[in-house]
């Protein structure tokens, strides 16, 4: 056989592979779409209880997937408002947090007057106080540059908007606590930021933090600290006698400071009850 043929059936022999190989890929992608959800299409009591079953065993993604395909198939009715707040808590319990917060909002859209609304902003405060990891990373590294408190700020206006509006909810005393951890890290945010700039000589934004912070926080966990890094700037400025205020203030409501006996700031040791993370204490 001639060359020239050999080459032309070859050609034609790879370009039927590559059209078999081709065919085959569409018609696999075929199969798996059409292949069915083994939730579609079941009951809407039997897709309930089976979504709730993942939960108790811990399968929150599944639990989610579940419950999103009951609300999809059965929009309207008991079994989708309910539905709807269980799948929010997978979301949170799953670490899709923005998942979560989408869904509560829709919820509170929905039923504004649902029974368990207290319930879904006591939620909704928990999954923006999850998201406070970046916030609480920050902090640590003392980056003033970067600093984000929407997630934790938010949270702190959900369990607001909660003991506002529903002060008799079961939920209440719980919020009230988290409130005022979440109070203590802003204030403790303000204290490691005013450190921050007091180590690099820039003493009037130190006492500038220091002053926001009792301002903003009065009667915080660190009240007395920020009192301390008053005095402390105010003393590396030349302000003998503002300085000589605060450290009156410090002696009658905490004694005991270290500031009082000028064993603070130590920087390392400081660093190290408010982050014991933090490269500085290490």
């Amino acid at each position: 056989m001639p060359m020239t043929a050999r080459f032309s059936l070859l050609r034609t022999a790879i370009v039927l592979v590559l059209v078999l190989v081709v065919a085959g890929c569409s018609g696999g992608k075929g199969l798996f779409k059409g292949k069915k959800d083994r939730n579609e299409g079941v009951p809407v009591a039997e897709l309930y209880d089976r979504a709730h079953a993942q939960m108790e065993h811990g399968s929150w993604s599944s639990a989610n997937e579940t419950f999103g395909r009951l609300i999809a198939q059965y929009p309207y009715g008991p079994y989708a408002e309910q539905a709807l707040m269980e799948q929010a808590y997978a979301q949170y319990k799953s670490g899709k947090h923005e998942d979560a917060i989408s869904t509560i909002d829709r919820f509170i859209r929905t039923y504004p007057t649902h029974k368990n609304i207290a319930y879904m902003y006591y939620l909704r405060g928990l999954t923006n106080m999850a998201r406070n990891t970046v916030f609480m990373a920050r902090t640590f590294n003392l980056d003033t540059s970067n600093r984000d408190l929407d997630a934790p700020m938010q949270a702190y206006n959900d369990f607001n908007t909660l003991i506002s509006r529903y002060p008799n909810s079961r939920y209440v005393a719980d919020a009230r606590q988290r409130m005022v951890f979440l109070r203590n890290q802003f204030a403790r945010f303000e204290l490691t930021t005013g450190l921050y700039y007091l180590r690099r000589g820039a003493w009037v934004s130190a006492a500038e933090r220091a002053t926001y912070l009792l301002e903003t926080y009065p009667q915080s966990e660190y009240q007395n600290d920020a009192v301390a890094l008053l005095g402390e700037a105010y003393a590396r400025m030349g302000e003998t006698k503002l300085s000589a205020d605060a450290r009156r203030v410090l002696e009658q409501n905490d004694p005991q400071h270290p500031w009082l006996s000028g064993r603070w700031p130590n920087f390392p040791n400081l660093l190290k009850r408010l982050n014991p993370l933090s490269a500085d204490a290490r």
